[in-house]
């Protein structure tokens, strides 16, 4: 599938006493890119949730090869790793601006379906929109 990047500058506050990003903000780098990678496919997160539809994270890997600093810009590579089922997964690489690769990822969040809480199959029209992700 393609791949989209988002860039953002790492903040003090998501830093340790050694100017390192701490650990749990790549959980929220991931997200911020996700939302990204969906938006600029045509998918709204909002949307989905209008139409009773919720994404709920339930598999997070986090690989961590170098450490992010404070105040550098990172490049988030996203990617959907296979066609979507009942899951969907997203695989990550961030960057930094030296072209490192810092850290890998991988998401699995599943449809569900809000009125029912159960989980369903990924609805056709987001399907549709994905396919014509492919690179």
């Amino acid at each position: 599938m393609k791949s989209k990047t988002t860039e953002l500058r790492v903040r003090y506050s998501e830093t340790d006493q050694m100017q390192y990003v701490h650990h749990s903000n790549y959980a929220k780098y991931f997200e911020i890119a996700r939302i990204e990678w969906l938006r600029e496919a045509g998918i709204s997160y909002k949307e989905m949730e209008e139409q009773g539809i919720i994404l709920p994270v339930v598999n997070l890997l986090t690989e961590f090869k170098k450490p992010a600093k404070y105040d550098d810009v990172l490049t988030i590579k996203t990617s959907i790793k296979q066609i979507p089922t009942a899951k969907i997964i997203f695989t990550y690489e961030i960057y930094n601006q030296k072209g490192e690769l810092l850290t890998t990822g991988e998401s699995t969040l599943v449809f569900v379906d809000m009125k029912k809480n159960r989980p369903m199959k990924c609805p056709e029209n987001i399907l549709d929109i994905i396919l014509k992700q492919k690179d």
